[in-house]
């Protein structure tokens, strides 16, 4: 009896375990499942068109000031998005399974198994039983809960591929293709120069970034996106890293959307460019990450905004899916 009840702790300190892994795990997912910053706008919670340069989805902005009901009018079909009913883990349901398996587990560390008395088999099946359908409907609501992002599907048939398409040749590759003309999608009419403008703030941010350069930060950034890439900075400080970025090179761009909101013109742009991209430690400059001595390529979404005609800023940046 006495050894039954030592596994009896035992499993049930496994089972613990085994709960607080799975919500790390999560947490994990969560991040790396993020990866953009700053504000589109209305379209902030929409996924911008895909591109030649980018014919995947750009990962949802997880970092921005923009409050989702300013999302653009055909978010607001979706009421869930927008408000979410509570799910079985976020009402009672999620009280009450909570305290069954809290009990449970005490039971067990007591001496008494899940139900009272009924057996070291019995114990493992009730144990068993519980997790899996603890699993089971911790994955099911979170899918059913989790955030619609509008402007998906249908705006990407529409787009797909579309867009003022401009490519900057490799160094020696020869002139730069015509101006090319606005396309479904573009609604305010990119010309070249605001191409060679988002070609020239791509490098201007990544010198600064590296340089750690707030000034000039603020003078092409938003300062939403100002505050976002002087966190990162901050966060590398802390760790005593910085994060060398040179040698950039625009490969190849597309202008996925461009809009105009009040005052407001805004144009999201799809790039692959090529840089050397390490991080080193603070002190004695070793290289943590990367290789100083090879271009790796990269694909982002930037949207950039200007007001009354102004300035192009940049006003967010967005990682871009793996094909």
């Amino acid at each position: 009896m006495i050894l039954i009840q030592g596994f009896g702790r035992v499993l049930a300190t496994l089972a613990l375990a085994l709960m607080v892994i799975m919500t790390v795990v999560d947490v994990a997912e969560a991040r790396r499942a993020g990866g953009g910053f700053g504000s589109r706008g209305s379209r902030t919670f929409s996924t911008p068109s895909t591109t030649r340069t980018a014919p995947t989805d750009a990962q949802p902005i997880d970092r921005t000031m923009t409050r989702q009901q300013s999302a653009q009018p055909s978010a607001s079909r979706n009421t869930n998005a927008n408000n979410p009913r509570p799910g079985l883990f976020n009402g009672f349901g999620g009280r009450l399974l909570g305290g069954l398996m809290l009990g449970g587990l005490v039971g067990m560390l007591l001496g008494y198994g899940l139900g009272g008395g009924i057996g070291f088999l019995g114990l493992i099946l009730q144990v068993l039983l519980i997790a899996g359908l603890f699993m089971f409907l911790r994955r099911m609501f979170a899918q059913r809960n989790a955030p619609a992002y509008a402007g998906g599907a249908s705006a990407r048939n529409v787009h797909d591929g579309g867009g003022a398409h401009f490519e900057i040749p490799r160094i020696g590759g020869g002139s730069r293709q015509a101006t090319a003309q606005p396309k479904p999608g573009d609604e305010i009419g990119i010309k070249q120069a605001d191409l060679d403008r988002f070609e020239a703030l791509l490098k201007e941010l990544q010198a600064a970034y590296a340089a750690e350069d707030f000034r000039t930060l603020r003078q092409i950034t938003t300062p939403e996106a100002m505050s976002y890439l002087a966190e990162e900075i901050g966060d590398n400080a802390t760790q005593g890293l910085r994060n060398e970025v040179r040698d950039i090179h625009l490969v190849q761009g597309d202008v996925a959307e461009a809009w105009r909101e009040g005052a407001d013109e805004y144009a999201t742009v799809a790039m692959r460019y090529e840089s050397i991209d390490v991080m080193r430690e603070r002190e004695g400059g070793r290289v943590v990450s990367g290789n100083p001595d090879e271009l790796t390529e990269a694909v982002e979404v930037w949207t950039f905004v200007r007001r009354n005609g102004g300035d192009w800023k940049v006003s967010a940046i967005q990682g871009v899916e793996a094909a």
